[in-house]
């Protein structure tokens, strides 16, 4: 996981591994780059991973990802490393369950060329790859867009970093919840669970109607000493809520018999 590809396919000897960790360690924990597939209200809908594919078919691992100096130019190339492929740049497309997804000419993705325009080996009239294929959060395929960002890019959007990792190509994976599409996370921004202060904060009318329909004390032991003292707001309206349960139960009922 921390070699990867950079071996060549020939096993390090334990001289050779430690002057490769000593060099390229402390790049990928100050160079790290993050990709996504971002749709257009900012949800990241995929976090690439080292397995991912791009649309040249080759994974992301086997794309340039340690950089000792990151790029100025936006956006960043993450050329592919595969030798004689045309990939300039790393590129996202889904898939539709295990299969490539169609162009709008009727061809898969992989019947189109890798290098930078994407158009079809198989027929002359299609001027580029461009695919309706709905995603998980309802939007088209060609309105999402690859992005590829720096560590202090992504904490100005108040988008997750995770942990500083010396494995290779990790892209935009920063937990167990970035394996799920971006419509899947209980959380869009994937940053993780709220604070205490944001979790005892008072409910207001921009909250949950859940919440709302029990307005008490937000904090467990607020609500704790306010039961124990009997007669509290959210003991009165539990209450309400069983009867109102109840009287609407015997409504049912009383219109089932009339009938």
């Amino acid at each position: 996981r921390i070699v990867g590809d950079d071996d060549g396919g020939k096993l390090f000897t334990p001289e050779e591994y430690e002057e490769y960790k000593r060099k390229v360690i402390p790049i990928r924990l100050k160079n790290r780059l993050y990709v996504s597939w971002r749709s257009p209200t900012g949800m990241d809908c995929k976090l690439v991973g080292p397995e991912t594919q791009c649309f040249c078919t080759h994974r992301y691992k086997q794309h340039k990802t340690d950089y000792e100096e990151i790029p100025k130019d936006r956006p960043i190339c993450v050329p592919c490393r595969v030798s004689r492929c045309q990939c300039q740049s790393y590129h996202y497309v889904p898939l539709n369950g295990t299969q490539p997804i169609r162009c709008r000419c009727k061809h898969f993705a992989d019947q189109h060329s890798a290098a930078p325009g994407f158009s079809c080996n198989s027929c002359s009239k299609c001027s580029g790859f461009h695919s309706c294929f709905t995603c998980g959060c309802g939007q088209p395929t060609y309105a999402h867009e690859t992005v590829v960002e720096t560590k202090e890019e992504r904490l100005a959007q108040g988008r997750p970093v995770g942990q500083d990792v010396p494995y290779a190509a990790m892209g935009g994976l920063t937990g167990f919840s970035s394996l799920a599409e971006g419509y899947m996370r209980l959380d869009d921004s994937g940053i993780g669970a709220p604070s205490t202060e944001f979790l005892e904060s008072p409910v207001t009318a921009m909250d949950h109607p859940f919440l709302k329909a029990f307005q008490g004390p937000s904090t467990s032991a607020q609500t704790s000493s306010a039961i124990a003292g009997g007669g509290s707001n959210a003991t009165t309206q539990v209450s309400q809520k069983e009867r109102s349960e109840e009287d609407d139960m015997a409504y049912f009922e009383r219109r089932y018999q009339e009938r």
